[in-house]
Parts: structure tokens; sequence; C-alpha cells
């Protein structure tokens, strides 16, 4: 049967007579290929970043040119991955707008202004058979919506009056659903969207199921349930009627798709609350797992869970590696994962069947009441892991390391520094799957924000290299405490201005100051953020950032208002940065709630059902979410590593980005959510937390090209092509100190405000 959607020029025969169809008017990126275009997310369907390229190889590479840059037109910090169709480049920008532009020069052809709210990370596009119908599918406020793709204008016969309601059909009441969008897009296939998602941390949070919806008309097509229904596999695995209350077990991560096997590889992360499970006792099935299902029908191909009841908050989040390696004498495709943990998993792709042996070793015991740890945990036996995984008081010593890595170490934490933190360390638990105390400080490593993120993973498919971005960034847990013991050390607000100088809750992701720590900088928050687009991030949360709805309108205007005069900020000045443009529409669909926030309780949540009686009666949280200093183990903080599969071996791994005082010692930053792109010429190209853009040899590690970004990228870049001309886009739009540094770098970091230095898109190619 000819398939049309493949978008490739057919030619019937009858004799001697030749036909040739060429479907649409423009056909530079018609190619059945998936490596050579980039109109998904992350690239192509297999999420690998691989581009088949002729023209940028290694002995050019380094006469890389910026050839146009279009600004994003405002202070505020995108995350998004450009696609490309045909000469079109769609973006993010200028207060949260779609933007379409020429992709041969940056010319901007029409502006879906104002989408507050929408996903950031991507967009989903897709196209009839005969290309008359093309559509731009994406998040916003937790609704899946279109746009046409060629106007610019809201498909107002989508769903219902333009959305359908992402809140709906999770088995929970949608008004009670603070949050359920995922910032990253999902991933096409055929008529279909298939859909993760991002229901918050907190008790009672929604259930991660896993969605397809059509494209044309919005229909719900299938659902599996990833903390199982009755009579569903794994139900076992959890106590009964767990799936009314436990939420999480999601995809906010990149799904990876088999388009030939009609194959979908979801990551999935922990369940709800993370760090304490009295109340799902049992290995927790789909939990951590990666998990095949069939993409047309959703059914449950097979699963590997990578961590039995998790209490350590180790979601899988990159992308599974889709490549053929050389085993045993044959041909195998398999699928590669990588985790938090700093292991990197391989598995036969149509059985699951582990490539090498993976072996159930002893773990760690908890002691908080009614906990109960699973006795082992899985570790990859032949592949090496590619991180740090152990953090002692010994380790914080500058024996072994380089005059380079022992002047970059001092610069951001000194030796009297680490006097303090050894004799902190010597008394906390430590280990890779040491669960949290009520008596003492837990110390993980790579930790919940270490090992591998979203974009962080790569591959060269048909040679069986997969390419790990690795971050050695510790979680410091603190002591495990009770709703009220948490509530008693906070101090009463009652009416009056709001007292920051003692909230914690702030000062563990923005810093003491808020100028920023794990979490961005809140200074001058004016400047980039007006009250309503505030709200909606405190109350909904975004990304690690928990949601926050039980504040009121009142204590958040006051927040908002303290935080403007942090730094200085007058008000919101985007506007004035904006030029008209050439606005097509603006807004969401009619059919949207705008605004709507629902009071679930914020971090402790509601009380369990009814219905629900035997739950443990105590719940605890811990003082933090794990986020301690990225600079506290030895350098390296950051590497690129290539991985030969076909061996199981490390080929090579380099230290990724320069430290603040220029040293190669990778960057230590709280989020490394960093993107690759690989070519068939031999190159891998990578951004870093330094501001620049890399181009390593994929043989060996060895940079052959840099470029200084006017601000951070933490998206995916890009590549297409024009005329036999390979373009690299490259988003670069987070500030330098976005992810923190102490207090003097990040000030003497800080990006230059005017025009001429914000951030924006950047295309380079060959002269």
């Amino acid at each position: 049967m000819l398939n049309l959607s493949e978008k490739t020029p057919v030619i019937f025969a009858t004799g001697i007579l030749f036909f040739t169809i060429l479907i649409g008017c423009n056909t530079e990126n018609k190619n059945n290929d998936q490596h050579t275009s980039w109109e998904n997310y992350g690239g192509g369907s297999d999420q690998s970043k691989f581009v088949t390229v002729k023209d940028i190889t290694k002995s050019n590479v380094g006469q890389l040119k910026e050839v146009w840059f279009y600004p994003t037109r405002d202070n505020k910090s995108y995350n998004f991955n450009p696609i490309i169709v045909d000469t079109v480049m769609y973006v993010l920008a200028r207060n949260n707008s779609l933007v379409a532009l020429d992709a041969r020069n940056g010319n901007e052809i029409w502006v879906h202004s104002n989408l507050e709210g929408i996903a950031r990370r991507g967009i989903n596009y897709w196209e009839s058979a005969d290309r008359k119908d093309r559509r731009l599918i994406f998040q916003k406020n937790d609704y899946l919506e279109e746009i046409d793709a060629q106007t610019g204008k809201t498909i107002d016969n989508f769903g219902d009056k333009g959305v359908v309601d992402l809140r709906e059909g999770l088995g929970r009441d949608p008004k009670t659903v603070a949050r359920v969008q995922s910032g990253t897009p999902g991933q096409i296939f055929e008529n279909l969207i298939l859909l993760g998602s991002s229901p918050g941390e907190a008790w009672l949070s929604a259930p991660g199921d896993v969605r397809a919806y059509d494209v044309v008309t919005g229909k719900l097509v299938w659902t599996f349930h990833t903390v199982p229904h009755p009579g569903e596999y794994g139900y076992d695995t959890w106590p009964k009627d767990a799936y009314k209350y436990v939420g999480g077990v999601n995809c906010w991560g990149e799904i990876s798709i088999d388009k030939k096997r009609g194959i979908a590889y979801v990551p999935l992360g922990s369940p709800t609350y993370d760090y304490y499970g009295a109340d799902r006792v049992g290995s927790d099935l789909f939990s951590d797992c990666i998990l095949a299902l069939d993409a047309r029908t959703g059914k449950r191909i097979w699963h590997y869970q990578l961590v039995h009841h998790d209490l350590l908050d180790y979601d899988i989040t990159s992308a599974p590696q889709l490549v053929t390696i050389n085993h045993d004498g044959k041909k195998v495709d398999v699928v590669a994962v990588g985790t938090k943990q700093g292991f990197l998993f391989v598995f036969d792709r149509v059985t699951g069947k582990p490539i090498w042996p993976v072996e159930e070793r002893p773990s760690p015991q908890s002691d908080v009441p009614g906990e109960h740890s699973w006795p082992t945990q899985p570790y990859p036996t032949v592949i090496p892991p590619y991180s740090r995984q152990i953090l002692t008081s010994d380790d914080l010593t500058t024996a072994g390391l380089t005059s380079d890595e022992v002047e970059a170490w001092n610069s951001y934490i000194s030796p009297e520094q680490r006097e303090v933190q050894k004799e902190r360390i010597a008394k906390a638990g430590v280990g890779l799957y040491t669960p949290l105390s009520l008596n003492r400080e837990t110390v993980a490593i790579p930790g919940s924000v270490g090992g591998t993120n979203l974009g962080n993973t790569a591959a060269n498919p048909a040679e069986g290299i997969v390419y790990v971005l690795n971050q050695s960034y510790p979680s410091i847990f603190g002591k495990l405490q009770t709703r009220q013991e948490i509530l008693d050390a906070q101090p009463q607000r009652v009416g009056g201005p709001v007292d920051f100088s003692q909230l914690r809750t702030c000062m563990m992701c923005h810093g003491l100051d808020f100028s920023g720590s794990v979490g961005p900088s809140l200074l001058n928050i004016g400047n980039r953020l007006n009250f309503s687009a505030f709200k909606q991030v405190v109350s909904r949360g975004r990304g690690e950032m928990p949601a926050n709805p039980s504040i009121n309108d009142v204590d958040m205007k006051k927040i908002y208002d303290f935080l403007k005069k942090r730094g200085g900020a007058k008000g919101s000045s985007s506007d004035s940065l904006l030029d008209a443009g050439p606005v097509v529409a603006e807004g969401g669909a009619p059919g949207e709630e705008r605004n709507r926030f629902v009071n679930r309780g914020g971090r402790f949540g509601d009380p369990y059902p009814k219905d629900i009686s035997d739950t443990p009666a105590v719940r605890y949280f811990s003082e933090g979410y794990g986020l301690g200093q990225p600079y506290l183990p030895p350098p390296p903080w950051c590497e690129l590593i290539c991985y030969d599969l076909n061996k199981g071996t490390i080929k090579w791994k380099v230290p990724l980005g320069q430290s603040d005082n220029g040293k190669n010692t990778g960057v230590p930053s709280g989020s490394q959510r960093k993107g690759m792109i690989v070519t068939s010429t031999g190159l891998v190209f990578c951004t870093a937390a330094d501001g620049k853009i890399y181009a390593y040899d994929a043989d060996n590690g060895k940079v052959l090209w840099s470029a200084k970004l006017p601000m951070v990228s933490d998206a995916l870049p890009s590549m297409y092509e024009l005329n036999g001309h390979h373009y690299l886009v490259v988003n670069a739009s987070s500030p330098p100190n976005l992810w923190g540094l102490q207090k003097e770098q990040a000030k003497n970091n800080a990006p230059d405000t005017s025009m001429d230095h914000h951030g924006g898109y950047i295309v380079y190619s060959l002269p």
C-alpha cells in the first residue's frame, strides 16, 4: 500500500509512461529519512538528534558563522526547541507568542501572540497526506490546542471550541487537578499525538496516565494507566485502591518512537510523594519504568522497572535511544536508557530483555515508621556507569586533581567551606539508594537533579553509538518531618507585608537573597513576568517547581510586590520591547477558561478519599527537595560521554563547558538541560551552561569549534537543510545565572538588559 504520509515524491509506472507526483509545492525537506529534517521536537520521532549532512565536516566546521539572528524581544527565558518545515521555522518568543519565521533570513511571516501558559519546550507539527491540512499542536493551561501552521490562526473545530481539557479522564474530579500538562510536547505518530504529563509532586497529585488523541478531532483514542486499575497488570504491586489517591508515575520527559514497528518507548517517573511511600508499599509498577507501548492502541508490550519503590525522585526523563548494535555476531535493535543515577540500561527493543545482565543488589532499609524500602535495586553489569555515584567526606579533597581543577573548585567553594561540608556529610546517610530519615540528612549523587535529564541523550543509530550528557550534582535532603513540624517551624503570617527573610520554602531553590540557586533568580521579576503570569507559575508550578495553589490572591500579590522591589525593578518592561509585527491572532482557543486555579492544599495535599481506610495517618515530608550545592563534589562537574554499545564500553568522555574562571572542568549547574546534535559527518554539537555551543569530534571528543552565545541555551538546538546547505539553530535566551552561581559570580555574569543583548535564536552556517 502506498503511504503518502511519508511525504516523498511518488512515481507510478505503466509500460514506459512515468508520472511524478510531487506532494506540495516545496519539496526541500520531503524525504523518507527522519534524520534529514527537524519537524519534531528532538528532530525525529526516534529522538536520536541525528542528522544526515554532507556539507559540514570535521575539516570545515571551524568556518561556521552566524548568518542571521532573531531576538526574542523580551526579557523572558525560553526553553523552546525550534522546528522547521520546508522554509518555515516555528519559534516561541515575544511575550510567549508562536512565531513563524522565514528559515532563510529570520523574517517574521506571522505571529500568534500572548499564549501565556503554553508548554515551553516545544510543539508538534502534523500534516495530512495531501499537505493541505497542516497543524501546530501544543499544550496550554492544561488544554490541548491547535493552530493552522500556514495562517497562524486557531483551529476552532478541534475538540470543544478549539480545546481538549487534559484534566478530564484521569479518574479524579477535574476541578481538583492543579496541573497536568507536560513541558515537553509529546510525539506524533501517524494521526495520533502521544502525551505524557507533569501533574506535580504534591500528595494527591493526578496520576500520570499516558494518552493518545486524534490530531484532527481531538478525540481520546487510548489511555494507559501508569498506576494500574483493578484487573490490570501491576495492580498487585500497590496497596488496594492505590489508583484512587496515588499520583505521579508520569512521563514529563521525552518519548521515542520506533516508526517501523509502531512502538513507543515511554520513560516514567516516580510516584508522589517522592520521598516517603508508606501509603504505597510495594514495588509500585509502572513507576520508574521504561515502558514499551503499541503506539496505535496503547497496549503494553513490555516494561522494565529501573527503580523499585522509588524514595529518591529518580524519574526517567531523557529520551530512550533506539540504536542497532553488533552483539554476539548478530545485528540487534536495542533501546538505551539513561538515568539520574548515572546508569545506562540497554534492552532488546522488541522483547525488553537486557542485552547484558542486570543484577538485583541489596539496598539500605528505611528507619521511618510505616516505610518499607524495597530490599534490592537493579544494577546493570558490563556497561560502566557514567557518573560519580558516591560522595563521602573523604571525597572533599584536592588529592589527585590537576592544578586547573583545584583552581576552578576554589573559585566556587573555599577550602574553609569544604571543611564545613565535610563534617556535614560525615554525619549524613550516603549512598545511591539510601532512603531519607527522621534522624539525619541524606546525601545522594548524582541525585534527583543529577545524571541525565531533558535533552541529555543522543545517538548515531546505525553505528550503535550513544551520547550522554551527565552532571555530578549531589542531592542533600533534610530530615523527614511531619506536616505540623514543618508548619511550626515557619513564621506565622497574619496580614501585613510578607516576611520572606524567614521563609525557607522559596529560599531552598531561589537562594537566601533570591538571586538564584538551583531555581532561577527572582530579582527583577517584574521585568520578566506581569502579575497574571507570575500567579500562574506559582499556582500551577512549572518544571521542577511544585504547584502552590493554596496561596490566595491577596498573599500572591504581596509576594509579587515584594519581589518586584528586589533588584530595583519597577514593573514589567516587556511591552516596550515589542514591535507590532505581523500579528494574526492573540491568546488561546475560545474554549479555554482562563486563570482557573484550584485549591489542593499545596505541597501537603488534601485528606485521603473517605473510602481509603488503610493508608497511614501520618505523612512525612522532606525539609528540602534535595537541591544541594552543584559545586560540592570535586570537578569535573559536567561531562559529555560517548558509549560504543557494540562493545559495551565508554569510548571517550570530556568535560562539557568551562568554569567561571575559564578552566576546562565542566560547569557546575543546577540544571544541565542542554541538547546535542549528531551528524553523519562525525560531529557532535552540544550546548553548555557556560553560554557556549561546542562542536566535538565524534571519534575522540576533541573540540573542533565553539561559539559564545548572547545568553545561555536551555533548549535543544536544531538543524535543517535548504538548497543543500545545512543550518544550525540555537535558542540562547536564558540568563547566565539562571541556575545560579555564587552571589558575586552571578552579579559579574548578569546579562546586559539592553535590546542588543537580549536572547534569541542564532543560526549558523558555512560561508
